[in-house]
């Protein structure tokens, strides 16, 4: 009821932008848009690019990372704030919105709205693969997130405010992972004399 309150001039303006492009070209962006949030689902994609980086010496501590912050932002948003908050996701709550959710083929949704576990998780991925590396061009990864995230509106999944929301703690979960993980590999280093500690710098 309080979100609902503080952001409903903004969330049905934003919502009804999206509409109106999905009436204009929505042959076209509607199946990209289903395609684009299908690829941030539960961050599984971030997740196996995790898993793939860690398979090398030179990347393993950027998949640590990664794999780290997706988890971070996870354990926030699906198993603390979500229950919390418990606000239902647009298409339930209007019937002007659940008018525009048909109208994008209603696409299957559930759980609660607050914050959006797509945005949450691919910009944690994504900031916590931009910290760790050293190209400046890794930056311009950043238009993933803020895809997804414009994805999630479009589907009327998420009003706008779930999706920025997401997009913040996310970026959270990014910086905590990157300070867990340079912690983690301080310590490592230190102590290379052990065993186990030489196999996972290997």
């Amino acid at each position: 009821e309080l979100l609902n309150g503080l952001f409903a001039g903004p969330d049905a303006a934003i919502l009804g932008f999206w509409h109106g492009l999905a009436e204009k070209a929505g042959a076209v962006l509607t199946p990209l848009m289903k395609a684009v949030s299908l690829l941030g689902e539960k961050g599984i994609a971030i997740l196996l690019l995790a898993l793939a980086l860690m398979c090398f010496r030179k990347t393993r501590k950027m998949g640590v990372c990664v794999f780290g912050a997706v988890c971070c932002g996870a354990l926030l948003t699906n198993l603390l704030i979500k229950d919390a908050v418990a606000r239902p996701r647009p298409f339930e709550m209007t019937e002007q919105f659940r008018q525009w959710w048909e109208f994008v083929g209603a696409p299957a949704e559930d759980g609660f709205s607050f914050p959006s576990g797509h945005a949450t998780a691919c910009m944690a991925g994504t900031l916590a693969l931009c910290l760790t590396g050293r190209a400046k061009a890794r930056w311009g990864l950043l238009a993933f997130p803020a895809l997804v995230a414009a994805s999630r509106n479009y589907l009327m999944a998420h009003y706008p405010s779930d999706v920025l929301a997401g997009l913040l703690i996310g970026a959270c979960a990014a910086m905590i992972a990157c300070d867990i993980t340079n912690l983690i590999y301080r310590y490592l280093h230190a102590h290379e004399n052990r065993r186990w500690c030489r196999f996972a710098l290997r």
